[in-house]
């Protein structure tokens, strides 16, 4: 089944303007705050919030991952999830609560993150810095 098979409100682009690769359409396996039911917010919203340090973050990429203070197993971080003026750096202390990750919800993702502290002698950026 291709792009054109299936009605698609998000792209502009009717299916003879798209590129080859795009036709076929994969459903992404990350859930941002935009395509989060309002059930799994709730249930995030219920959860108590942890702490952790933030391991890794692209900006680019638009995702990173938290290490959490109580476990050594990293959480993913999406960029819609991250609260606040600066793009969050390895070392920087964050407030978050934990969403469960469809279909199964076996995993969970951090969401309201929140950075606490500021990793020291690192320059931090705000997100309307260009990439640099």
């Amino acid at each position: 089944m291709s792009a054109a098979d299936i009605p698609n409100k998000k792209s502009p682009l009717s299916p003879n303007q798209m590129s080859p690769k795009m036709r076929f359409l994969i459903p992404s396996p990350i859930v941002t705050r935009r395509t989060r039911t309002s059930s799994l917010s709730r249930s995030a919203a219920d959860n108590p919030q942890k702490t952790g340090v933030i391991a890794e973050f692209c900006k680019k990429r638009g995702h990173g991952f938290i290490t959490p203070d109580e476990s050594p197993d990293r959480l993913f971080v999406h960029v819609s999830d991250v609260e606040g003026e600066y793009v969050p750096m390895a070392g920087d202390h964050v407030t978050y609560k934990e969403c469960p990750i469809p279909p199964k919800r076996s995993k969970v993702q951090a969401v309201e993150v929140i950075i606490t502290h500021l990793a020291p002698g690192t320059k931090h950026h705000r997100w309307e810095d260009p990439d640099g």
